[in-house]
């Protein structure tokens, strides 16, 4: 029996989208943006203690791998020739810290992600010694002094982990955010691996400077970092080098964005003005600035938005950074099991149709954008005998969309003219109640492409439009138009502003329940600081015993 007939496409386009929750690899058509297949892989976070968030950076590097294995084969199924994926883009989660041996491969320690807390003491050290009057690093880097960006991580790992410090010194040591650590590895690790970034990444690391798109001298003597150690910085779309193993060795890799500049890209959000929010596991609004840095007043990040091509213009944007959106239903599922899947979450909600006063401050990792502010921790206020879990879960997709009308507002007032829709993507977009209520608290339309792997896309885009692969046109008549489902506001204005008032009295009493001792200290203030889950386990138990005291089944 003669073997089946390959389909015939256009030239393909393959996006590694490596995220704070997930791996994913996808498969896209250049031509028509569509599609094809893919496959993801969740991985693991690790909590040593509390405040701290690791992963493994080998874990994710094989779940890169086994992700473009899986898609490769279901490909296959489907009669494409993955001969025709000319160009491969990677986006990936930003700030997240590794520093691995350049001659053995190995990682020196995990990699420390960009919702940790432990350097909140080093943060505050380090803001002792900027002069009130020349905030040299934010005029630089256009962010502020915080424990989200990767400086003040890798600051941690040369004071506290010895194998780091060595290899510093015996100049073995090579540091980057995950996308560096992916192409270094992708393109031959210790044969020859590229030590790369591009600007959207190397923007995030507060050692770069986004006026003249270089490491600065200044801010790595601030930090105490050697520069021999940061990797090379490239404009998000060139040919940075070729795949050395695996099902599509010899591809070129040739596309690089931090994940929230590739979704503004997968969005085609390349108009000065124009805006898109990425519900993952944090959140990100950001809004294209054009070749001009906006510098907010009221507690946006100014960022590099995208440089697609070496010889082509930088573009910035302003971004209001939310730590905490979908990995709220992660620990509602995997730390209180009051849901099994993510996607119960809308059901639950669905069944009440209101938090009945329940209002729901997920600070987790204290509180980004506008406020930044550290000493902030999760709270759940405004409960009474009648809150059920539903109501819980409605307050949770409720606080989602409140830290979003928080950043729009900030965003409003920086540029001056308001937004009149809000294009939106990521993995919770899937769920209609969230996006209802968004347009709801933000009373604007909510606008969701059709699909929603703007992030994927954006990679995929920059890849296929490099020089040397030319096979995706980004020119705003070549294209594909998008078709998106738009969500009306269905409340009234007053409505809208009476829960949003109440939700920011909600957050002003999520602030100063940490202090930076330590727990050995012995310090009653640490009290303050244990887990949300803590307190909630233990009203449940003295409800539980009160309950049978009382005779009550």
């Amino acid at each position: 029996m003669a073997a089946s007939k390959k389909a015939v496409l256009g030239p393909l386009v393959g996006a590694v989208d490596q995220g704070t929750s997930s791996t994913r690899f996808l498969v896209f058509n250049s031509k028509t943006a569509e599609l094809l297949s893919h496959h993801q892989v969740e991985i693991k976070q690790e909590f040593p203690r509390e405040g701290w968030v690791e992963q493994d950076p080998k874990e994710i590097l094989h779940s890169v791998y086994e992700c473009i294995e899986k898609t490769c084969e279901k490909l296959g199924q489907l009669n494409i020739d993955i001969s025709n994926i000319k160009a491969i883009g990677v986006s990936n989660q930003r700030e997240t810290t590794v520093v691995w041996d350049k001659l053995t491969g190995e990682p020196l320690y995990n990699a420390v992600v960009w919702l940790d807390l432990r350097t909140q003491s080093t943060v505050e050290s380090l803001s002792k010694r900027i002069p009130g009057n020349n905030n040299f690093v934010k005029s630089k880097t256009g962010l502020p002094l915080s424990t989200y960006f990767s400086a003040v991580k890798l600051r941690w790992l040369l004071d506290n982990v010895k194998k780091v410090q060595k290899a510093v010194e015996e100049k073995r040591a090579l540091f980057g955010t995950i996308d560096s650590w992916l192409i270094w590895s992708l393109t031959g690790g210790v044969n020859g691996g590229v030590h790369c970034t591009d600007v959207t990444n190397a923007s995030r690391t507060m050692l770069f400077n986004i006026h003249s798109l270089e490491w600065d001298k200044q801010l790595c003597e601030f930090f105490g970092i050697p520069m021999e150690i940061l990797p090379n910085v490239r404009s998000s779309s060139e040919i940075y080098g070729l795949m050395k193993a695996g099902a599509l060795e010899g591809v070129p890799i040739s596309g690089c964005l931090g994940d929230q500049s590739a979704a503004l890209v997968g969005q085609m959000c390349f108009q000065n003005g124009q805006a898109k929010n990425t519900y993952g596991t944090g959140c990100f609004l950001l809004c294209n600035t054009g070749h001009k840095c906006v510098f907010s007043d009221h507690g946006l990040l100014t960022t590099v938005a995208y440089k697609l091509g070496r010889d082509k213009p930088v573009y910035y944007a302003l971004e209001g950074s939310v730590a905490i959106a979908g990995a709220v239903i992660r620990w509602l599922r995997d730390n209180l099991g009051i849901i099994k899947t993510s996607e119960e979450i809308e059901k639950l909600a669905k069944e009440v149709g209101t938090s009945y006063g329940c209002y729901f401050v997920p600070a987790f990792s204290g509180l980004y954008a506008p406020y930044w502010e550290p000493s902030a921790r999760g709270i759940i206020c405004g409960l009474t005998q009648f809150t059920n879990k539903c109501h819980i879960a409605f307050a949770a997709l409720e606080a989602v969309c409140f830290q979003t009308r928080e950043i729009l507002d900030a965003m409003n007032r920086d540029c001056g003219i308001p937004l009149s829709h809000l294009q939106v993507d990521g993995g919770m977009t899937s769920n209609k109640i969230l996006m209802q209520l968004q347009a709801d608290i933000l009373y604007i339309p909510v606008v969701k492409p059709s699909m929603p792997e703007t992030t994927a896309l954006g990679a995929a885009m920059a890849a296929g439009a490099a020089e040397g692969v030319g096979v995706w046109s980004l020119e705003p008549e070549d294209l594909s138009a998008v078709t998106m489902e738009r969500f009306e506001p269905q409340i009234n204005a007053e409505e809208s502003e009476i829960r949003y008032s109440t939700w920011k009295k909600a957050v002003m009493k999520s602030m100063g329940w940490v202090t930076t001792q330590s727990p050995e200290s012995g310090d009653p203030s640490i009290f303050c600081s244990l887990p949300l889950g803590f307190f909630i386990v233990s009203s449940m138990v003295m409800l539980i015993g009160a309950r049978y005291i009382s005779g009550i089944p």
